[in-house]
């Protein structure tokens, strides 16, 4: 069982920015597997399916960035998922816009969504992939940054990010993550 959580926070007015591109993988996902995000429980909305014989959770937490953790935490222990069959994607201001990055652990780096992950998962060892959002210009706040949404430029950058991401999940199904991370993070 594979259990893939993307970041961001719920609401109309937060759909397309920065700090959603973890939630837009999880979409995208869920297109392409067909695995509609149906059930809300565990303070999340998710959808369970079965990918090339690979069962699949996909979750995206309804409880704001900030307390992740508090989704991710609940589901995980419902289902009795090994945390080696987790990975969490999300949004990086250290990372070029659209560029991904996968890592097998780490600490949270600034991110309240990951420190949250972190404090109730009782680990750093966890898989992510970060998408690259860039900082934000001199004088603009990092909060308003990462709460607003992409420039019409950035937007095709970021929807091939999206893709990559989703790419780099589906390729998890059938090979270890140190060969995800081989092949995904040359690119």
């Amino acid at each position: 069982m594979k259990y893939i959580v993307g970041l961001g926070n719920p609401g109309k007015n937060y759909e397309k920015t920065r700090h959603n591109v973890g939630f837009m993988v999880i979409d995208e996902l869920s297109k392409r597997w067909n695995i509609p995000l149906n059930k809300e429980k565990f303070k999340g909305l998710y959808g369970v399916g079965v990918v090339g014989g690979e069962k699949v959770i996909l979750l995206k937490p309804l409880t704001y960035m900030n307390l992740s953790g508090e989704s991710i935490r609940p589901l995980l222990d419902y289902y009795d998922i090994d945390i080696e069959d987790l990975i969490v994607i999300y949004d990086d201001l250290d990372l070029p816009i659209g560029k991904i990055r996968l890592r097998m652990k780490g600490s949270a780096g600034g991110h309240n969504g990951i420190k949250s992950t972190i404090q109730h998962l009782g680990t750093q060892e966890f898989k992510r992939i970060r998408i690259g959002i860039d900082r934000p210009k001199a004088g603009m706040a990092v909060t308003d940054y990462v709460l607003s949404s992409f420039s019409e430029e950035e937007r095709p950058v970021i929807d091939e990010a999206v893709k990559k991401a989703a790419n780099a999940c589906e390729t998890w199904l059938s090979k270890t993550f140190l060969e995800v991370m081989n092949e995904f993070n040359q690119q």
